[in-house]
């Protein structure tokens, strides 16, 4: 057990996208969460030495600074490694500098920000409010205070943008200069604005175009694609994803979320009177060694690098073509096995998902 994620669902603004376990921001609701949530760390966390800890949500920076030092003291509790990477999400409309500093000063040193976009055509549809200027002051102020491991999310996808609009928010981005990308194509799920209003993206031939052009212009400027989505400067892959990408255990609490532990991947509820009244498991799922196998290898591929062979045979005391049949994908170019791991080759990333479900849908459990 390496790594811990805590899930705050509170959001001033809600996004039209968003499928994520969120609320509005209610002031006594908040107070009332996070006297639960720190009961349940209390319940479940065994003291082990984190590597990694994770604040997600919603908006984590929407919580006022007295709300903030509560959820602070809360995570006092976990011990913690001299190398710990500690990630907090926030918007830039709710972190001010007193928030950062008292992030700071509570081993906060990495930040993640979801700036999507910077045209203000498509900011209106997704319902955020940024822009440039704003966006590039708090960035300094950041850094001034001492992030210098800094996030940033940027979207695609929308209906009617074009590569020239793409590559615009590309070039705004990197005069940023911070170290870590995330990329995501616009989806429309069930149960948001946008697929109530029936919003409808781009086709998938553009689809792959913008992706194609992101990795490209990415690569070009001293980025490199560690993962699907995920792009990052020497150094700054984000250690606590490749957490779950390496198949390695870790505690999820807080609403929905989820978590890694021993033999039982769980997921908590998505009900806040349930998650309230101290019932916090959802489901939960005992996963055996076959199981563990086919998860090292589904997240794992995942990665650019893909799964190190070395590394399953330590922890299965099996090859994996002992254990998998992939001699055919690899003979049909859907992996590539360099003799120290199986990975995906860079130009079927985009149909990653669906070599994935081939593999999961052929002979692969070898007896």
């Amino acid at each position: 057990m390496k790594s811990a994620y805590i899930h705050i669902p509170f959001c001033k603004d809600i996004c039209s996208y968003c499928d994520f376990c969120k609320m509005f921001y209610h002031e006594k609701l908040v107070d009332q969460y996070l006297k639960i949530l720190e009961q349940e760390i209390k319940e479940n966390y065994k003291g082990e030495k984190l590597d990694t800890i994770y604040i997600g949500g919603g908006t984590p920076s929407c919580l006022t600074i007295q709300q903030l030092k509560k959820l602070f003291q809360i995570v006092s509790c976990f011990e913690t490694s001299s190398q710990l990477e500690f990630t907090f999400e926030a918007n830039f409309d709710t972190c001010s500098e007193e928030k950062l500093s008292l992030l700071r000063q509570n081993k906060v040193n990495r930040l993640s920000f979801g700036i999507e976009t910077f045209h203000q055509k498509f900011l209106k549809i997704i319902h955020r409010k940024s822009n440039y200027e704003q966006i590039s002051q708090k960035i300094k102020l950041c850094k001034k205070l001492g992030f210098h491991n800094i996030n940033v999310d940027l979207m695609y996808g929308f209906k009617n943008e074009t590569l020239k609009d793409l590559k615009q928010d590309l070039d705004l981005i990197f005069s940023l200069e911070i170290d870590h990308i995330s990329t995501y194509s616009l989806m429309i799920e069930e149960h948001t604005k946008l697929y109530i209003d029936h919003y409808t993206r781009i086709n998938d031939d553009l689809d792959f175009k913008m992706y194609s052009f992101i990795r490209k212009y990415l690569e070009s400027h001293g980025f490199f694609n560690y993962e699907i989505s995920n792009f990052c400067k020497k150094g700054k892959q984000s250690k606590h994803n490749l957490t779950y990408w390496n198949n390695e255990q870790y505690y999820g609490f807080g609403l929905s979320s989820s978590g890694y532990i021993g033999n039982i991947r769980y997921t908590n509820t998505k009900s806040i009177n349930t998650y309230l009244r101290g019932h916090f498991l959802f489901e939960k799922e005992k996963v055996d060694k076959e199981d563990q196998m086919v998860y090292e290898m589904i997240l794992g591929l995942r990665k650019k690098e893909g799964v190190n062979k070395k590394d399953f045979y330590r922890k299965y005391h099996l090859t994996i073509d002992e254990k998998f049949d992939i001699m055919n994908m690899i003979k049909n170019g859907l992996l590539i096995d360099n003799g120290q791991f199986i990975f995906i080759p860079k130009d079927k990333i985009y149909v990653s998902n669906a070599i994935l479900v081939h593999f999961l849908g052929g002979n692969y459990g070898k007896k």
